[in-house]
């Protein structure tokens, strides 16, 4: 802040042609500017640091209700006697916090203020509060010399206000300083709005499981990716939710109508495409009903519905979409996936891979990670169980000489034909591990598994008892592979029931099993 003596220069404030504006070239030239900033109608006018009350009188000339404060009582004593009769109120007090009390005003205007304040940030912050919504901030600055206050830097204190700033250069206009000018000098018109909260598009993509495979569909007249793989996919419209949208674009673009108990997310990712503005994605999961099948219902938009493995997705694919697919693959929830500017929106198999996965919440410690089987033929392994993980919705993922994984969420299924193996069969009655269970999702889901088992290696155990071979109120199947390799598939979640009396058909199985 710069101490200067304003009542000792009271009495020659005026002699500078753009003060007192006694020059009526110079005092056009400023009610012409005026003019511009002001609004239109008659408005509340605040003037601070008003001086001798020279922009005050121009404003209250065209029709305006002004008040004007200063802290000099000799600045404040011209200016009424220069304002008087035009109905305008001076006051005595700081420009930093006027004396008004809860009074609102549509314009708040300060020339060659903001740079003497010792704290112009709480001060503008203060002048917003007394601006009526959509009000104007009309602030008129400049440098001189090696004072003042730049318009880079009262746009940058502004800005944290408002975005809509007006930036007008005054030094190259002579007239309105009697003089020509060389350093900067400007006026900031700055409107009383919020700061624009940042938005995104939200939209939806579907996952559509049949086993292994998952649907694609070939973009085609839209102006966007055309000849490029998606998955179905939209916006969420206002009111919509995340769910509801998911079904409706279902709906409109394959056909088929889910329940809501029939998505699950996959996951969530943050998107920018190349040159575009952030969106955020969610990813939902279905599967396959053979009694819904998809079809195109959007010949306009999609030339054509693919099956493609999970594991061999094509190359023509968006990059938006396979990164989703490659997320979900690896267990991913959270991504972010941030294109630069020169990248297109075509999956490049070469190119840089933009997402980066976000770890979720929670300790870590305690679920399970992963189930490593040794098995003594790879090759049948990697059939049998590919089939029956793909078909409860494992994904491929991890290949390597003597092994291969299935993943579902954060946990994965190992099959590994180790050089170290011993014994050629896995007696699952010895101690060590008996059998593996899964969870499917309904009776009829059960039956299809059961029905197609045999042709991938698998035979039913206990098959007179199906699907009752844990209980009455234990709907499930138990299947063994050529190794040895139990697995029960469990229709629904079971329901907790007393302890069955002797002898009760769950140890009946048991026994079975050990036959």
């Amino acid at each position: 802040m710069t101490t200067i003596d304003w009542d000792s220069a009271a009495d020659s404030f005026d002699e500078e042609p753009d003060h007192g504006l006694l020059d009526p070239a110079v005092r056009h030239a400023w009610a012409q500017r005026l003019e511009s900033w002001l609004p239109g109608e008659r408005c509340e006018v605040l003037d601070l640091g008003c001086g001798t009350g020279s922009l005050a009188l121009l404003a209250a000339g065209q029709g305006h209700r002004v008040t004007a404060v200063d802290r000099s009582p000799r600045m404040v004593e011209q200016a009424r006697a220069k304002l008087a009769g035009t109905g305008t109120g001076v006051l005595l007090g700081d420009a930093a916090q006027p004396p008004v009390g809860k009074q609102q005003f549509d314009v708040i205007m300060a020339r060659h203020v903001v740079w003497l304040l010792p704290d112009p940030v709480a001060a503008l912050r203060h002048w917003f509060t007394l601006l009526r919504p959509g009000g104007r901030l009309i602030l008129i600055e400049g440098v001189w010399g090696a004072v003042g206050l730049s318009a880079e830097r009262l746009t940058g204190l502004l800005s944290e206000l408002t975005e809509h700033i007006h930036h007008e250069r005054l030094s190259d206009d002579p007239a309105l300083w009697g003089k020509h000018v060389d350093d900067e000098r400007y006026a900031l018109v700055a409107r009383a709005e919020p700061r624009h909260r940042h938005t995104e598009v939200v939209d939806v993509h579907l996952i559509l499981r049949r086993g292994p495979d998952v649907l694609l569909a070939r973009r085609a007249h839209t102006g966007y990716a055309d000849g490029l793989f998606n998955g179905p996919s939209g916006h969420v419209e206002d009111g919509e939710d995340v769910r509801a949208a998911m079904i409706r674009e279902a709906a409109e673009e394959i056909g088929v109508e889910f329940g809501p108990d029939e998505l699950r997310v996959a996951l969530v990712m943050q998107h920018r495409g190349p040159g575009g503005n952030p969106r955020t994605g969610w990813f939902f999961e279905a599967e396959y009903d053979p009694g819904r099948p998809p079809r195109n219902r959007e010949p306009d938009k999609c030339s054509e519905l693919a099956w493609f493995p999970l594991n061999a997705l094509p190359d023509d694919i968006v990059a938006y979409f396979r990164a989703g697919l490659d997320g979900y693959r690896a267990g991913e929830h959270f991504l972010i996936h941030w294109h630069e500017d020169g990248d297109t929106v075509a999956y490049q198999p070469h190119g840089i891979r933009r997402a980066v996965p976000l770890p979720a919440g929670g300790a870590g410690t305690g679920g399970v990670h992963h189930i490593e089987l040794w098995v003594p033929d790879l090759p049948a392994a990697e059939r049998g169980w590919g089939w029956l993980l793909g078909e409860l919705g494992h994904v491929p993922y991890q290949r390597w000489e003597h092994g291969r994984s299935w993943r579902r969420g954060d946990s994965y299924v190992v099959v590994e034909q180790s050089p170290d193996l011993t014994g050629g069969t896995h007696d699952r009655c010895s101690p060590g591990l008996n059998h593996l269970a899964f969870h499917v999702r309904d009776r009829a889901t059960l039956d299809a598994l059961v029905a197609r088992a045999p042709e991938h290696g698998w035979q039913q155990l206990f098959p007179d008892r199906y699907p009752h071979a844990g209980g009455d109120e234990h709907i499930a199947a138990y299947l063994e592979d050529p190794a040895g390799y139990e697995v029960e598939l469990v229709a629904g979640i079971p329901q907790a029931r007393p302890a069955p009396k002797a002898p009760a058909p769950y140890t009946d199985v048991w026994a079975q099993r050990r036959d």
